[in-house]
């Protein structure tokens, strides 16, 4: 299987040992206001804050939550800059990445706390509209990872460290269509490819979930293929052309459940599974991808030959996803850094404190299957 590699433009080193727990601390104090210059002579040049000493600065994360060991490597990295930095930092985050508003209450009280910074990896793109100026009126640097706000107000933030997110969904794509090309080029009938999002609401998710849909559509219809996009409302109607399902050569079905759990999703990959006319899968992150797998206990219909089982195609990682991909339960699937998300983001709010300059970071993912899993690029990426 050929790698797909998404934009690399970070590369940073994984470590096994990892420190672990957050610690609160006072936030750096404000820089002294400049006297005004008198009358009588022209004002002085500003001069910049001075950096903030290390010991002083206390850093607060909001992780979407603690629901998948995506996150819990994420808040690795955070820790391991912590401690090479020699800073603070406090992490929380809801019990379920659909908790929105717990985890706008958490962002609102950080920001009343006045720390030095914030890291954000936002549930909802649009719901921390109001908390984001709030930070930026009270000067406070925030750094979103995992996940942007592209309607931040100007100014109030001031990075964005994260996977391609529409190119990753894209990658899924093109290596579940290679895969399948034969049986839909043969294909008497219309076939099914199914798609488990766990919402619609987070940037992460819905590009994925879209850059799965217009790529693979892309590709089918350079073979000649009609694709028709049906089910969830807004993946419907943010696709670049969702078809229609009357004259479709391929149907590409997708399912949001109620909430982010891993029960939920299975019951939406079930629902999809169950009909027979479907060839393959994706689930856009762990949550959905672990969905697909729990669904698949009962319905025994996952494997790696095309037009005799379904495909799945994943993404993140974890225990349950690699052992799927090793047993041939899953065909394969997309890999973050989460570790390296969690690091970039102190390490750049760190920058911050010091005067410098910042801007977008994006990170590394990678395509990986039972071929090249266990490879020096690929191998450190695929966290338990």
């Amino acid at each position: 299987m050929k790698k797909k590699v998404l934009a690399t433009i970070i590369s940073t080193a994984m470590t096994a040992a990892l420190l672990a727990g957050c610690a609160a601390a006072p936030a750096a104090p404000a820089a002294p206001a400049a006297d005004a210059a008198p009358a009588a002579e022209a004002a002085p040049a500003e001069e910049a804050a001075p950096a903030a000493d290390a010991g002083d600065i206390e850093f607060k994360i909001v992780v979407k939550s603690f629901q998948s060991s995506y996150w819990q490597a994420a808040v690795q990295g955070v820790n391991q800059a912590a401690d090479e930095l020699g800073v603070k930092v406090e992490c929380n985050g809801p019990n379920a990445e659909s908790d929105i508003a717990d985890q706008v209450n958490m962002l609102t009280n950080y920001i009343n706390g006045a720390p030095s910074g914030i890291g954000l990896a936002a549930c909802d793109q649009s719901a921390c509209l109001d908390a984001l100026q709030m930070a930026k009126d009270a000067g406070i640097p925030v750094v979103c990872f995992d996940s942007g706000c592209p309607d931040a107000p100007e100014g109030s933030v001031l990075s964005t460290i994260a996977t391609d997110n529409y190119g990753a969904g894209a990658t899924a794509a093109d290596n579940l269509y290679a895969a399948l090309k034969d049986t839909i080029a043969s294909a008497s009938a219309p076939v099914r490819i199914g798609e488990v999002n766990q919402e619609s609401t987070s940037e992460s998710i819905t590009n994925r979930g879209l850059g799965f849909i217009d790529k693979f559509s892309e590709l089918a219809a350079a073979d000649g293929k009609k694709v028709a996009v049906v089910g969830n409302e807004f993946y419907v109607n943010g696709a670049k052309d969702k078809g229609d399902e009357a004259s479709a050569d391929i149907i590409i079905e997708v399912a949001v459940p109620a909430q982010t759990t891993v029960e939920l999703c299975a019951t939406e990959a079930s629902a999809i599974m169950n009909k027979a006319d479907v060839i393959g899968i994706f689930g856009s992150n762990q949550v959905a991808a672990e969905g697909i797998l729990s669904a698949n206990e009962n319905l025994n219909k996952l494997g790696t030959e095309a037009g005799s089982t379904i495909l799945a195609a994943g993404f993140d990682a974890g225990t349950v996803i690699k052992q799927a991909i090793k047993d041939g339960k899953m065909f394969g699937a997309v890999t973050q850094s989460p570790l390296a998300m969690g690091k970039t983001t102190v390490e750049t709010l760190y920058k911050i404190t010091q005067g410098e300059s910042v801007s977008d970071i994006a990170t590394d993912g990678y395509w990986y299957d039972n071929s090249n899993m266990d490879a020096p690029d690929i191998a450190p990426n695929l966290y338990d």
